[in-house]
């Protein structure tokens, strides 16, 4: 998401400047967000709305009772199990062997348990990814029947409760047996794979498989260690959990010698804590198996990376590696400098760059914060040299999109200044007293009215300039509601943008504004709200500290760039301010080329 910054005081017409940088909400710290003071399953910058129902606290304890659930585990007597298979049917067995008519993914995720919503927003998140490949479906894994598997390219079940204890199994027997009898490649990450082990037979999943989950934990020598690297792909990438937050990364217990089949050790942990190095991922046969749910604490440069392209290999595994980048010039309104504008489409077009421009068609300072208290509002056709120069860098490769129709809201500190380029338009925020940006849920006028009405707007308002209607849209500071998200795609043909998504969605119901996640993509998706998606995965160049996030400099978005590098068919896709200077962008953009990057047009997508 945005990552919600200020960013340094800047002279732009005579007025200082705050422009207001990208939240990343899936990016620096962290995606999943449950009400106000802490994100479910995630840190901070910013948590939901206004009623608190998971705080820190919360959060450690949920750590707590995972590793002590596992604990229990370590400890009770294994009881002798024998297999289930004797109850898949030949019904089942021709459904586990048909073949899907085309690409599609089953999702499967847990709403069983106190943290039971956390399900479906990871399920949200995989479903994005699963549809870069082809369709998805969704279901609460209680919902499994027999013979399911047969009728999808692939599954990814995500386990986010952990069943055990009081808290009785909610996964249904068919899915432990279809896993094991059918060939539909699995995704499993995080929690119950034991479960499996158990309900199957030990000797009939080792054989399989080739290493034993119900003697494998998420501690080794009694701590979850200090898991800070997965090795994949040939990159480096970061992990980055807050203290007492982490729930751990389960160690695979794998068998060697004669009657167990090779797993292939498909990503490496390292935790930092002892030097040791583990499997982050393993797969044998039909099941890959993945240590955590990787959709928390995210970064540009994070193990989610891994996941994100070990799909291709269920999904796409004949994909050729190719890696395109994206660029854009961000926050560009009538205010907007037409001669800066201007230096950076000679750049470009001396590159043969292509690249979009961000425009915000209406210009306002509702308060006068910028023009000596005096208020102002100006368009498009009011600053006609600033649509020369948008015709001018149109003419040189660039694709017109659209950042809003004011990028503020009424005349509120929303949570700056109310001026255009600084504040949320369809979300409300504060900057609480320790410097973090803090959501406060959708606007009080929240509609698909509402929502159309700026649309509506901002279009006229290109229109009146004499300019192309924008196919593309990005949503100001990366935040709307769900109700807004259906009406951007009603009217534009794809976002560019980092997106939340909220609770209810794949259910059906009432989408809950206190409680959903942040997620960027490393490549095009069409996600749940049925929109198309293009990629922003690397960030922005940020020269200071802003929320308590640090300067993101030329050097950290080539380093993201290297990291997604992993993604077989991926992205390099950023954004950059044109009232900064233009060395920042040549830099970035020559360590970018140099990785093997070729920079494409974000029409071409």
């Amino acid at each position: 998401m945005k990552s919600l910054r200020k960013a340094p005081p800047r002279r732009s017409r005579g007025r200082r400047r705050i422009s207001a940088v990208f939240l990343l909400l899936a990016a620096l710290l962290g995606t999943v967000f449950a009400a106000s003071a802490a994100p479910a399953g995630q840190p901070p910058p910013p948590p939901a709305g206004p009623a608190a129902t998971l705080n820190q606290a919360g959060l450690a304890d949920w750590a707590k009772a995972q590793l002590a659930a596992d604990t229990g585990r370590r400890a009770a007597p294994r009881s002798p199990v024998g297999t289930l298979l004797s109850g898949v049917t030949d019904t089942v067995r021709r459904l586990l062997q048909g073949a899907p008519a085309s690409t599609s993914t089953l999702v499967l995720y847990d709403t069983a348990g106190p943290y039971g919503y956390l399900g479906e927003l990871y399920a949200m998140a995989a479903a994005n990814l699963g549809g870069h490949f082809g369709t998805v479906t969704a279901k609460p894994v209680s919902q499994y029947t027999p013979g399911m598997l047969g009728q999808y390219t692939a599954a990814v079940y995500l386990g986010s409760t952990y069943y055990g204890g009081d808290l009785p199994d909610a996964v249904p027997p068919a899915l432990y047996q279809d896993v094991l009898a059918g060939t539909t490649p699995v995704t499993w990450a995080g929690d119950n794979i034991w479960n499996m082990g158990s309900a199957v037979g030990v000797a009939q999943f080792t054989q399989k498989y080739g290493w034993d989950p119900t003697t494998s934990y998420f501690e080794s020598g009694g701590s979850v260690g200090n898991v800070t690297r997965v090795t994949y792909g040939g990159q480096a990438l970061t992990r980055k959990i807050p203290a007492g937050q982490d729930g751990g990364v389960l160690r695979p217990n794998i068998l060697t010698g004669p009657g167990y089949p090779r797993v292939t050790r498909v990503a490496e942990a390292l935790d930092s804590a002892s030097g040791q190095t583990f499997p982050w991922a393993v797969r044998s046969a039909n099941l890959t198996y993945v240590g955590e749910i990787p959709f928390s604490y995210v970064s540009e440069s994070d193990r989610v990376i891994a996941f994100e392209d070990m799909l291709f290999d269920a999904l796409a595994p004949g994909t050729a590696a190719r890696h395109r980048a994206v660029v854009r010039l961000e926050d560009i309104s009538p205010d907007s400098d037409p001669a800066q504008l201007r230096a950076m489409a000679d750049y470009l077009y001396a590159q043969h760059i292509p690249y979009g421009i961000n425009v915000i068609p209406v210009y306002t300072d509702p308060r006068g914060v910028y023009n000596g208290g005096t208020p102002q509002t100006v368009t498009l056709v009011q600053r006609p040299q600033l649509v020369s120069a948008l015709r001018y860098m149109l003419a040189r490769g660039a694709v017109l999109m659209e950042h809003g129709y004011t990028h503020q809201y009424d005349t509120a500190d929303n949570p700056y200044t109310g001026v255009t380029g600084d504040d949320f338009e369809f979300y409300r925020a504060h900057v609480d007293a320790a410097d973090n940006v803090v959501y406060d849920g959708p606007v009080a006028e929240d509609s698909a009215a509402w929502a159309q009405s700026r649309a509506d707007a901002g279009l006229a308002a290109f229109s009146a300039a004499g300019l192309p209607r924008p196919q593309l849209w990005t949503t100001p500071h990366y935040a709307a509601s769900a109700t807004d998200y259906h009406v951007f795609a009603q009217n534009y043909s794809a976002r560019l943008e980092r997106s939340l998504y909220f609770a209810g969605t794949l259910s059906g119901g009432t989408a809950d504004p206190n409680r959903f996640i942040g997620q960027f993509f490393p490549y095009v998706v069409n996600d749940v709200y049925g929109t198309k998606v293009l990629p922003e995965n690397i960030g922005n160049y940020e020269p200071v500290q802003i929320n308590n996030h640090p300067p993101r400099l030329p050097a950290d978005l080539v380093a993201s760039a290297k990291a997604n590098l992993a993604v077989r068919d991926g992205f390099a896709s950023f954004f950059y301010h044109p009232y900064y200077p233009l060395q920042p962008l040549k830099d970035t953009i020559d360590g970018i080329k140099a990785l093997g990057y070729t920079f494409v047009s974000p029409a071409a997508l």
